[in-house]
C-alpha cells in the first residue's frame, strides 16, 4: 500500500512539473517572438508583418537608393548652387556686416554640400542615378524646386546696392531656403537612404537656424 501511494505522489509531481516545463517554454517562445511590426511594402507589393527584430534587421540592410532620393540629390545640388550665385553679389554689393556674415556662412557650409552630394550620386547612386539624365532636370527649370528665384528676380537683385540689395537678398534667400525645407521633409517622407536623410537632416537644422536669424534682420 505504500509503495502504491508513493508510485502516485510521484507520478504527480512528475505530471506537474511536465506542465511548468512547458508553459515556461511557451513564454520564453513568447518572448523571444516580441511585439509584430507592420512593414509597408514597396510601390505594388502589400505589407508584410515582421518581428521587431526582423524589422530593425531589415531597415538595416535594405538602404538602396530609390527615386526620392537621386532626385533630391540632383535637383539640391541646383538649388544650392543657385544659393552661391546669390552670395557671390554680397560683397561688392551688400551694405550691412550682418548680410555679409551670413552670406560667408551660406557660402561656407552648401559649397562642401555640393561636393558631398555630387560624390554621393557617382558613388552610391546606383541604377537610379544612372537612369535618372541631368537634362531630364535641365528641361524641366526651375518650376520643380520650391524657393528658387526666378530670372527677373535674380536680374533685379544683380541690379540692386546698398540697404536695397541688403533687403531683396534676405527675401530671396529666405524664400529659397524655405524651398530647402521643402525639399528636405518630402525625401525625408519618401526616400529609403540613410545618407540622404542624414543630409536632409543637415539641411533643416542648419537653414531652419539661417531662417530665423534672417527674419531678425529683415
Amino acid at each position: 500500500m505504500k509503495v502504491a501511494v508513493a508510485a502516485s505522489l510521484t507520478a504527480g509531481l512528475l505530471s506537474l512539473v511536465g506542465c511548468d516545463s512547458g508553459s515556461d517554454g511557451e513564454i520564453g517562445s513568447a518572448r523571444a517572438a516580441g511585439p509584430s511590426v507592420i512593414a509597408p511594402g514597396k510601390p505594388g507589393e502589400a505589407a508584410e508583418t515582421l518581428s521587431a527584430e526582423e524589422a530593425a534587421k531589415q531597415r538595416k540592410d535594405d538602404d538602396s537608393p530609390n527615386t526620392a532620393d537621386v532626385a533630391y540629390a540632383r535637383m539640391m545640388i541646383a538649388h544650392h548652387t543657385q544659393a552661391l550665385e546669390m552670395t557671390e553679389l554680397v560683397p561688392q554689393r551688400a551694405e550691412a556686416s550682418g548680410v555679409k556674415r551670413l552670406a560667408e556662412r551660406i557660402a561656407a557650409a552648401q559649397g562642401p554640400e555640393i561636393a558631398t552630394m555630387k560624390g554621393w550620386l557617382k558613388t552610391s547612386g546606383g541604377k537610379e542615378a544612372e537612369n535618372d539624365k541631368p537634362s531630364d532636370h535641365d528641361h524641366a527649370g526651375t518650376s520643380g524646386m520650391p524657393g528658387m528665384a526666378t530670372e527677373a528676380q535674380l536680374k533685379q537683385l544683380r541690379a540692386a546696392k546698398g540697404k536695397a540689395f541688403d533687403q531683396l537678398f534676405l527675401k530671396l534667400m529666405i524664400t529659397h531656403h524655405e524651398g530647402a525645407l521643402t525639399m528636405a521633409a518630402d525625401v525625408k517622407a519618401q526616400g529609403n537612404n540613410i545618407r540622404i536623410e542624414e543630409m536632409a537632416d543637415d539641411v533643416i537644422a542648419q537653414q531652419t537656424a539661417e531662417i530665423n536669424r534672417m527674419r531678425d534682420m529683415v
